[in-house]
């Protein structure tokens, strides 16, 4: 972030956005510590006041929202002069809310059809308001986690067809409506064709690889950050972290990723009750999959979505929300552990939610 803010600072006497960042890493490292220690029945009982509270700060987008770059998603905090993304907020308390509504009851081993339809509800309803702003890529995000923790609970694949049919149409209908969202699939299907036009972003991504190379130019020494590649300390950071790192600090990053998905399954592997499997695997998806989509785009795999790579891209309300997420995974598995000499049932290695 230092590196990548750095001419955003120039006409500065310190270097604001990494001095915010740091002060948002501190705060999230002692939240984190604190959420750990939080016992999983308060998760499961105010999941769903969780939840709504995210929704209502949605909405109070559209009528105290601050537009940047034609979306209202920020909120300012009167007289601190502090301002965040409820978003951020909306797409853990949804994760909280699902995995609490998914944990069965009454014995039965896989969600009814009753919960499996409010669990949809649940990521439909801050979808839609998302879509509105507009934020593509962070609805579609909250439907894929939804989608991953009805899979894990053990919901029959039959569930799944209607939902994908319209979630395609919808998709499909967002996409040829919006010019900002057209744009994007243009620059993604012909992004050399477009390069000064609607590919310039991925195409100025594919420069910052190609220079970087195996081994980078070195920290700090990037051309990308000196505004020919837009959102390179958000979005596309991952891109500058190859130009100045290279393939080999690239792939350091996706290993930590990596590592943190196989520990994140481990504990929910390991938890003692259903919720806090389904916990842990939760705030281990919401996690590990912005990440795998991150990297997926600014390597023209999949169309542009506006989604940062989590503890990377600037941005205090995401890295706070990060280390929430990290809290709660580290206290699924200090908390809710079952006994090492208790093995793990081999139905529970195909599949959390089956117990």
């Amino acid at each position: 972030v230092y590196s990548a803010t750095s001419t955003r600072d120039l006409d500065r006497l310190i270097p604001v956005h990494f001095v915010r960042q740091l002060a948002a890493c501190v705060a999230g490292i002692g939240v984190a510590g604190a959420v750990a220690l939080v016992p999983l029945r308060y998760w499961q009982r105010s999941a769903l006041p969780l939840w709504a509270g995210g929704v209502a700060l949605l909405v109070t987008t559209f009528f105290f929202g601050l537009e940047v770059n034609g979306s209202q998603r920020w909120l300012s905090v009167p007289g601190l002069g502090l301002r965040f993304q409820p978003v951020e907020i909306t797409k853990w308390a949804t994760v909280v809310a699902v995995a609490a509504l998914l944990a069965p009851v009454s014995g039965r081993t896989t969600p009814s059809p009753a919960r499996i339809a409010s669990s949809l509800g649940l990521a439909l309803v801050p979808s839609l308001l998302l879509l509105l702003q507009p934020d593509l890529g962070s609805a579609v995000l909250l439907l894929g986690l939804t989608t991953l923790l009805l899979f894990i609970a053990g919901t029959p694949w039959i569930y799944f067809a209607a939902p994908a049919a319209l979630g395609s149409l919808a998709l499909v209908g967002h996409v040829t409506m919006r010019a900002y969202a057209w744009d994007r699939l243009v620059g993604f299907l012909h992004a050399w064709e477009t390069a000064d036009r609607e590919g310039f972003q991925l195409v100025q991504s594919f420069v910052g690889f190609r220079r970087g190379g195996l081994f980078g130019a070195g920290l700090g020494d990037g051309r990308q950050k000196l505004f020919y590649l837009p959102e390179a300390h958000t979005d596309f950071i991952l891109a500058l972290v190859a130009e100045e790192l290279g393939l080999l600090g690239v792939l350091v990053v996706l290993g930590a990723f990596a590592a943190l998905l196989v520990g994140g399954t481990r504990i929910a592997r390991r938890a003692e009750s259903q919720f806090g499997a389904l916990l842990a695997f939760g705030m281990t998806s919401l996690l590990v999959v912005p990440a795998v989509v991150n990297a997926a785009v600014v390597t023209g795999l999949v169309p542009t979505k506006g989604m940062a790579l989590p503890f990377l891209s600037y941005g205090r309300t995401g890295i706070v929300m990060c280390f929430v997420a990290l809290g709660i995974l580290l206290g699924v598995g200090v908390r809710d552990a079952r006994p090492r000499s208790q093995p793990v049932r081999g139905a529970e290695r195909r599949r959390i939610g089956r117990r």
